[in-house]
């Protein structure tokens, strides 16, 4: 799927950004690695520079699964054990280098309940209510299935959202997964941009 660029992208009060799940785990060589999800870490960690240097709200969302998590093959679920509280598989990236000001959401913390979305389970909806967020900004770890979902969820509470289409890599369980989900975001009303969009 081919997506036209936006032309340049003001960034203004009542914007925020969430950098979803960019855990080691996710990144080459851990678990449940997501081809060439390393690429988007630069990318993101100068969109968390930029927002916070303009006083906007960050928030960085996180897998944070007990050992015996429902999404766990030993479990009936589809994946390998990965994000488990507390271990070096769940930190962010290294490179990341997420400063104390940005907010932390844990998502998919219950045994028995998956959340690919950050507003799953979580306080993310309220928390950007009291910040005054009206516009989302979406970047990171897996197009198909966490980005995916935030997006529908961000959209569903009356947000208006931009995907920075650097900043996110598929999984690809099936050929061209990510491309489809890029699709059905593009139809649910999401905006598509460039990193280079986005103001110095």
């Amino acid at each position: 799927m081919a997506v036209s660029s936006t032309g340049n992208l003001g960034l203004r009060p009542g914007d925020a950004l969430i950098v979803v799940d960019l855990q080691n785990d996710f990144l080459p060589g851990g678990s449940l690695a997501v081809p060439h999800g390393d690429e988007v870490v630069q990318v993101l960690a100068e969109c968390v520079r930029r927002f916070l240097a303009r006083g906007l709200p960050v928030f960085a969302t996180r897998d944070w699964h007990p050992v015996d998590h429902c999404s766990f093959r030993a479990q009936g679920g589809p994946w390998p054990p990965h994000c488990v509280a507390g271990t070096a598989g769940a930190e962010f990236a290294r490179d990341l280098g997420l400063p104390p000001a940005v907010d932390i959401v844990s998502k998919a913390t219950e045994r028995d309940r998956e959340a690919y979305s950050a507003f799953a389970g979580t306080d993310l909806a309220q928390r950007l209510r009291r910040a005054g967020c009206t516009r989302l900004f979406v970047g990171g770890l897996a197009t198909e299935y966490c980005v995916l979902s935030t997006v529908r969820d961000a959209i569903g509470e009356g947000l208006a959202v931009v995907v920075l289409l650097d900043a996110v890599r598929a999984v690809n369980v099936q050929a061209d997964d990510g491309v489809r989900a890029l699709a059905h975001i593009s139809e649910l009303g999401a905006r598509m941009a460039a990193f280079e969009e986005l103001p110095e």
